[in-house]
């Protein structure tokens, strides 16, 4: 909590910058999940939603975004408060069109398909999912409280 907060508006970041690498994954989302637990979030949230999203969007920009390069880094950023929980995940790659990216892995077109679905459960367990540019590619995932 930072003391310029009322304490019935907690609000926790997490940030963090760790190499482009995948085993970095499991860590990562145990801090955040852990972070989000202890205020009070729904136990399906912390144990579906923030891993599930947040796993893929690490897989993405240290896969898809940094091309598996071990020398670039992902950096993330956690906050939390009494509204909502947003998740940034940024990597060094160029960026990619969001919506041309997102495709229904379920429709008969798309079931032989391994790309898009990240993205896809991303969207179904999140309420926002958003992409822009800040010195890098950027997720960003918002997730509301109940």
């Amino acid at each position: 909590m930072r003391g310029d907060r009322p304490a019935d508006d907690p609000r926790v970041v997490i940030e963090l910058e760790v190499a482009s690498d995948v085993r970095q994954i499991e860590r990562v989302v145990a801090m955040v999940t852990w972070r989000v637990a202890e205020l009070d979030f729904p136990p399906q949230v912390c144990t579906l939603n923030v891993p599930v999203a947040l796993s893929e969007a690490l897989s993405n920009a240290m896969l898809r975004g940094n091309g598996d390069d071990h020398a670039k880094t992902v950096r993330v950023r956690a906050t939390v408060d009494r509204d909502a929980l947003v998740l940034e995940i940024a990597d060094q790659g160029a960026g990619f069109d969001l919506e041309r990216c997102t495709t229904d892995p379920t429709t008969p077109e798309n079931l032989g398909r391994e790309d898009g679905r990240g993205l896809f459960l991303m969207h179904r367990l999140m309420d926002r999912v958003e992409r822009f540019s800040d010195g890098g590619n950027v997720v960003r995932l918002t997730l509301k409280r109940a």
